[in-house]
């Protein structure tokens, strides 16, 4: 019998992947986007899909549907994104998150919350475990997403106990691939398109700063594997590459790839920046039986051929 699964934020970078992947299960998808971030383009694919419906909505409303499982990824994810409108970010997080655990209870169906490796703030513990409580600016210029997707947790978990909701959380660290906004603020999609165009690449800060990226198709790998683990494990459970990288390392493997000649360039570092960010997956690997599978190196090939198309079609 198919599952009726609704996915909000669907034609976002993940959101796109995430549909295509629950289709190819044998699924019906329920693609729920207001095109803040998101695009058509990375659904397109799917529109003539018998089982695919795209749904206009803007998820700080309420909406009617009757659904079996709901993936929430609804949220502007990269910094010039969510400090557009940091107010109607912080809705998207809380009211979102509220309207959609209410669309749960109503349809007894099981929801998952994308999180966000953001609530670890610039972590004093590294790298972070799920058990580590953050260190965030709640007045800060970040904190519309950090705090708001920190709200989100605690409202799935409220939920959970006050009502019985089978409720996944997973907390996503930086992940990559194609249907990324090439101009989303990035670092791996800056890097990328200011090579391929033969532009200076920026660095904020020294370019000793640390991430660990993750390729997308594992990202959604363990999306899914978390949504249909064990009803008695809620999470949160880190999702991402735990192989760290200084932003000059990933830098200079991006100008290796596309053969560019552009040159390095240092600007300030941004507020509230974290230095370092890097997940333990022991949870994940022991709960889930996921880790990653795709290396950075083969991960960024797939990526800038996809930019490549895009940059070329503009």
């Amino acid at each position: 019998m198919k599952k009726r699964v609704l996915v909000t934020g669907g034609a976002g970078f993940l959101g796109s992947h995430l549909c295509t992947k629950l289709l190819q299960e044998g699924n019906e998808v329920l693609c729920l986007d207001n095109f803040f971030t998101g695009k058509k383009q990375n659904i397109e694919h799917l529109i003539g899909d018998n089982y695919f419906e795209l749904i206009r909505h803007d998820v700080t409303f309420p909406i009617s549907l009757e659904v079996d499982e709901i993936y929430n990824l609804a949220c502007p994810a990269s910094p010039p994104h969510y400090q557009f409108d940091p107010v109607q970010t912080t809705k998207t997080s809380v009211l979102g998150a509220i309207n959609m655990l209410g669309l749960a209870k109503r349809c007894k169906a099981k929801i998952l919350q994308a999180s966000t490796s953001e609530v670890y703030g610039d972590p004093e513990i590294h790298p972070q475990p799920e058990s580590y409580r953050g260190s965030v600016n709640t007045t800060g210029i970040r904190a519309c997403y950090d705090e708001g997707k920190r709200c989100a947790e605690t409202l799935f978990f409220d939920y959970h106990r006050q009502h019985n909701l089978l409720i996944k959380v997973m907390r996503i660290f930086n992940t990559y691939g194609p249907n990324m906004d090439p101009y989303d603020g990035r670092v791996v999609s800056n890097f990328i398109v200011q090579a391929l165009k033969g532009e200076e690449i920026t660095i904020y800060g020294d370019g000793k700063q640390t991430r660990s990226f993750c390729y997308v198709d594992d990202l959604i790998d363990g999306m899914v594997k978390l949504m249909n683990s064990s009803d008695d494990f809620s999470g949160p459970v880190n999702i991402g590459n735990p192989t760290e990288f200084t932003m000059l390392e990933l830098a200079e493997t991006v100008l290796q790839l596309t053969n560019s000649k552009s040159k390095i360039t240092f600007l300030p570092l941004p507020e509230d920046d974290p230095m370092q960010r890097q997940p333990i997956i022991d949870l994940a690997k022991e709960k889930l039986d996921w880790q990653p599978t795709v290396n950075l190196h083969d991960g960024l090939e797939k990526t800038i051929e996809y930019f490549r198309k895009v940059l070329a079609d503009e």
